[in-house]
């Protein structure tokens, strides 16, 4: 029997029984007339040789409903390696025929943008993923072509149509009024996966409301069943008022903003698929700048400054208190995960997730350290109405430089 259960601040949609693709793809073609959507990839030069990108651009060949698909292409530091990833979309086409717009982020035009911002003082981070959302979000504000947007990654290993189609469903359908759509799944193969999910982010929720009470973040934060996940749908104005992070923090920067800026009713997660597998990330022990080792000590930097933000006090004290407890929600989280996996006949190796969960407490007291040394911390991209104000005609030059890259 399929789970319906509801909890939580946000509507959760389910995957009820066997999906109906044919359906979907046909009402999301109704749909978009009146609310066109606009697809956002960010993508690594590095992910061409890769088996999911090649799926992802297979599936992408058969989607009707998209008035535009933005690839945001970071680590192309030659115009030829540009031009890879142009002929690899090369199929992939709009509702209208167009091509893919690829934005060519290590490219002299684009560099020379960045410039800009950086002389009046704003900053678009460093090259990565948030980079590569935020410059994408612009353009399709700039072009003002689509209502809609929805991104996801390009390192999805089994990617399908459903996938997409239910991440826009939700938003795009005028029936639902919804202004944020977040993606979840289950993340199961040969042995169980997600531990920056299973093992951190929901363990450090849960120690943090054990320690400080409830909190309206916290309980918000909570309700998504997988607050890491990098698939989500937003309206275009929505997008155009919100900071991300330009590190590993991007997800859970993501929902504080959208906590501060969209009503719970209007915010709804949807069950995408029935499983799901990307490029698994080393857990990297002995290196705090690489692997989930690095991705965890932003995620909760991230999650540190924005609770301080809604008046949480941080000091040596209340961190000892808040590591000790993770841990031991972490260790409890271990127990049931090895429950499960062996109800199910899943390998399950606890010393490894043992040894992650002291990884990830270290990676926890580093990030409140360093918050309490530096309570600013990286900074956030400016929102596209900051850039805007600085710079009026900003958009119309981001839109002749990805034009010129053409």
């Amino acid at each position: 029997m399929a789970d319906f259960h509801q909890g939580g601040a946000i509507s959760t949609l389910h995957r009820l029984g066997r999906g109906d693709l044919g359906r979907l793809e046909r009402e999301l073609e109704q749909h978009a007339r009146a609310r066109p959507i606009a697809l956002v990839l960010p993508c690594l030069y590095s992910e061409l040789r890769d088996a999911g990108l090649k799926g992802i651009i297979e599936q992408l060949q058969g989607v009707r409903y998209l008035a535009q698909v933005i690839v945001s292409v970071a680590g192309a530091v030659r115009r030829e390696q540009f031009e890879e990833i142009r002929a690899a979309f090369a199929q992939v086409r709009t509702l209208e025929g167009g091509p893919v717009t690829l934005l060519w982020d290590d490219g002299p035009r684009l560099q020379a943008l960045y410039r800009l911002l950086a002389s009046e003082g704003l900053s678009a981070g460093p090259a990565g993923k948030g980079r590569g959302v935020w410059l994408a979000l612009g353009f399709a504000l700039a072009e003002e072509r689509a209502r809609v947007v929805a991104v996801h990654d390009c390192d999805i290993c089994d990617y399908s149509r459903e996938l997409l189609a239910r991440l826009c469903f939700p938003i795009a359908n005028r029936n639902m009024n919804y202004e944020f759509v977040k993606g979840y799944y289950a993340r199961v193969r040969e042995r169980l996966y997600g531990r920056a999910t299973r093992l951190f982010m929901t363990p450090f929720l849960r120690a943090m409301k054990s320690v400080l009470g409830t909190h309206p973040l916290l309980e918000f934060l909570d309700s998504f069943r997988f607050a890491l996940a990098g698939e989500c749908a937003m309206t275009l104005d929505l997008a155009r008022s919100i900071r991300i992070p330009s590190d590993w923090g991007l997800e859970v920067g993501l929902l504080a903003e959208i906590y501060r800026s969209c009503p719970p009713k209007r915010i709804c997660q949807v069950e995408l698929v029935e499983n799901y597998d990307h490029k698994h990330r080393e857990l990297s022990a002995d290196d705090a700048s690489a692997g989930l080792h690095r991705m965890v000590s932003d995620i909760g930097a991230s999650l540190i400054r924005n609770l301080a933000s809604h008046g949480v006090e941080f000091d040596a004290g209340f961190l000892n208190s808040l590591c000790a407890a993770y841990v031991r929600l972490a260790q409890d989280a271990v127990a049931r995960y090895h429950d499960a996996a062996a109800l199910n006949g899943i390998p399950f190796d606890r010393h490894e997730e043992e040894r992650a969960v002291e990884v990830f407490q270290g990676a926890l007291r580093g990030a409140g350290l360093a918050f309490v040394r530096d309570p600013i911390g990286s900074r956030e991209i400016p929102n596209w109405n900051r850039v805007t104000a600085a710079l009026p005609d900003f958009p119309r030059q981001l839109c002749e430089a990805v034009a010129a890259d053409r």
